[in-house]
């Protein structure tokens, strides 16, 4: 069964959540949050977001990954670090060899509550539903194991396709 990483990039905490999927079936193997520290300087930071992403992959291996678009703040400055910490975990994970498969928010929301606009709170209770027994260390975290399970889908859609 192939291991998806499902990643949300933040600079302050950026979700991350594995599963095993195979058709239509997925199983929860690890999900946390790799976090920064707001105090440090901005390269400081993302160099320690990049250290954290690659020990991740090191100790997980897993064969695809996927992270969520960018969607633009009311402040411009937060959408700028949103960008830089993003721009960090796509490339630690194609240096790692990985495809990453990139979604919109409503996308990811649509794929598995079935509406775009759902609230966190609404994805937070689908992902536990769609992985039963699994405990999520927080909403980024949720974010990013939604990530993986729409990456799984659209990976298996295009293996019946192809």
């Amino acid at each position: 069964m192939p291991k998806v990483l499902g990643l949300d990039p933040g600079l302050g905490a950026t979700g991350w959540g594995l599963i095993e999927a195979e058709g239509n079936r997925l199983r929860h193997l690890a999900n946390g949050q790799l976090k920064t520290d707001a105090s440090e300087p901005l390269p400081r930071r993302l160099s320690h977001l990049a250290s954290q992403l690659e020990s991740l992959l090191a100790d997980h291996a897993p064969d695809a990954a996927a992270a969520e678009e960018i969607f633009v703040n009311k402040n411009p400055q937060s959408t700028l670090k949103l960008a830089q910490a993003r721009g960090v975990v796509l490339m630690v994970a194609a240096r790692a060899g990985l495809d990453v498969g990139e979604y919109a928010a409503r996308l990811v929301k649509k794929a598995v509550v079935g509406t775009g606009s759902a609230d966190k709170a609404q994805v937070h209770a689908m992902v536990q539903r769609l992985l039963p027994g699994c405990a999520i260390s927080g909403p980024d975290a949720a974010d990013a194991l939604a990530v993986a399970i729409t990456h799984a889908h659209h990976l298996a859609s295009a293996r019946r396709l192809g």
